[in-house]
């Protein structure tokens, strides 16, 4: 497991430019919509000439059919996984400091727990214990500058985080359950794709395209600046791509609901990240005394998770069909 928490850690620290330069995006005026809907645009831009380069045209039609045999499912879980997820943090980044949004974002893991059960999976009692402390470091975190916050801030800051946080590992446990055929309500896709995690990642970019193309169509957001097409660029690469590539690659790797709720609990790094970031490229405020206390609990929770990796028996899924 230790091998799956170390893909997810350096996963968070690719995904921390996400927090850092919506943050900037955001200060410098550019709209949520066009920094949710162009990092997608961009994911699919980058993967496909990768792809292209790497496997060749046939591979391309190949990810083609698979995306028009399962259009449904590749829409659905797109939107879920992709597009809600990063919409809402998007969103909530114009109310609330991105190291905010990412200690809050750690309450995915106990989203991910609640995924777990309503798709009929169990976790080990202690994994909720390591949930249960991350969440209250969340919870200090968000107590802690609520004497600075308005209503408005709070219900388009944090609540915006708290769906995206559903929504992430919502999608993904969709797409695992696929790959393995493990839920007889979620179609078993059988196809050698869904061993290359970057096929993955373009499947789920391309189908969060309609939820754009109607979003923008609503919303009618004023044009992204030359700023705004550079740093969305940027967070393409870094988060959309290698970060969320290497999270995937480690989630899909792991063979039971421990080891993926591990897996999600590496995400915790991000805080430190976003934290040095923030304050070294947009001068952002440093954790006061309370919010430092809920920053170490978070790591605290993670630290649990790497002590007690053997809580469950070594799984049922072959090793060699794993990714």
């Amino acid at each position: 497991m230790l091998k799956l928490m170390g893909l997810g850690i350096l996963s968070g620290v690719f995904f921390s430019a996400t927090f850092v330069l919506n943050e900037a995006m955001s200060a410098a005026g550019g709209h949520w919509l066009w920094s949710a809907s162009l990092r997608y645009g961009f994911v699919i831009i980058f993967l496909t000439l990768f792809l292209l380069i790497r496997s060749g045209v046939s591979y391309l039609r190949e990810m083609t059919r698979l995306l028009l045999d399962y259009k449904s499912f590749w829409i659905i879980t797109g939107t879920i996984g992709f597009g809600f997820f990063y919409l809402f943090l998007c969103y909530s980044a114009d109310h609330t400091p991105g190291w905010i949004i990412s200690a809050t974002w750690q309450f995915t893991l106990v989203a991910a727990l609640i995924i777990f059960g309503l798709l009929g999976k169990s976790s080990h009692p202690l994994v909720w214990v390591f949930a249960i402390v991350i969440f209250s470091g969340v919870v200090l975190v968000n107590l802690s500058h609520l004497h600075t916050m308005t209503s408005d801030q709070l219900i388009y800051g944090a609540v915006p985080v708290l769906i995206a946080a559903f929504c992430y590992p919502l999608g993904n446990q969709i797409l695992w359950e696929a790959k393995y055929g493990t839920h007889k309500r979620i179609p078993h896709i059988k196809s050698r794709l869904l061993n290359d995690v970057f096929a993955k990642i373009w499947l789920l970019s391309v189908g969060t395209l309609p939820l754009w193309l109607i979003l923008i169509a609503v919303v009618q957001p004023q044009q992204p600046s030359v700023g705004q097409l550079t740093s969305t660029a940027i967070v393409a690469l870094l988060s959309g791509v290698i970060a969320t590539g290497l999270f995937i690659m480690a989630r899909n790797k792991a063979a039971n609901t421990t080891e993926i709720a591990a897996v999600d609990a590496t995400q915790a790094f991000e805080i430190l990240f976003v934290i040095i970031g923030g304050y070294v490229l947009l001068d952002s405020e440093l954790p006061n005394v309370v919010s430092s206390v809920g920053v170490l609990l978070i790591v605290i929770g993670l630290g649990l998770f790497m002590k007690y990796q053997k809580l469950e028996p070594k799984p049922k899924i072959p090793t060699d069909k794993m990714i």
